[in-house]
């Protein structure tokens, strides 16, 4: 696949992307009904979270260049999936939110990749986790007289939850992926 870069071993994030997010748009359609929060909670709330863990680590290991081309291929494949095995307003809903969330934890994460380990992931998760709520639970069910904003509000809660619990394999995977060099990956070296 050569859109994704000098280097074929991002197809792994790409696969790992579109599990995570095909899985998130067919659960966010399910309330989080145990312990009776079905009106603030989908379950989707708990597997979207990991694609900025993917996201992250694929920015760490190959830049962000690489990172981008991820996010597109994972966004179309992720829609047409989504489209199929969920519902179209869905699909398209999460398509724009993955889109700008995403590319937001790239411009993010590349910012602060230099500073402390945790503090590009967090900030990056954060922000991309914000605007994606945002942009997914207005297109999504604004208008359906379902309690989306509630579940906006939940699901952002968790986002943050899962985000501060994935800096545990962030900063476990870190020895193993190991930082971006642009000219080890072919690039200029301000081709990030």
């Amino acid at each position: 696949m050569p859109f994704i870069g000098p280097d074929r071993r991002a197809l792994f994030s790409v696969a790992a992307m579109c599990v995570v997010v095909v899985a998130s748009n067919i659960l966010v359609q399910y309330p989080f009904e145990p312990f009776g929060m079905a009106d603030i909670l989908t379950w989707g709330a708990f597997t979207y979270p990991f694609s900025f863990l993917v996201t992250d680590l694929t920015n760490r290991w190959f830049g962000a260049r690489t990172t981008r081309r991820v996010i597109y291929v994972g966004f179309a494949l992720a829609v047409v999936l989504s489209i199929w095995l969920s519902d179209p307003r869905i699909a398209l809903a999460s398509g724009s939110a993955f889109l700008s969330a995403q590319l937001l934890d790239v411009a993010v994460f590349n910012r602060l990749r230099q500073g402390t380990w945790w503090r590009a992931p967090l900030a990056s998760s954060t922000l991309g986790s914000a605007l994606d709520t945002t942009i997914f639970f207005s297109l999504a069910f604004a208008g359906t007289g379902l309690p989306w904003t509630s579940w906006a509000l939940g699901d952002f809660t968790v986002k943050m939850l899962v985000a501060l619990a994935a800096l545990v394999p962030y900063a476990s995977l870190m020895n193993v992926v190991k930082p971006f060099r642009p000219q080890e990956a072919g690039y200029p070296s301000n081709g990030i």
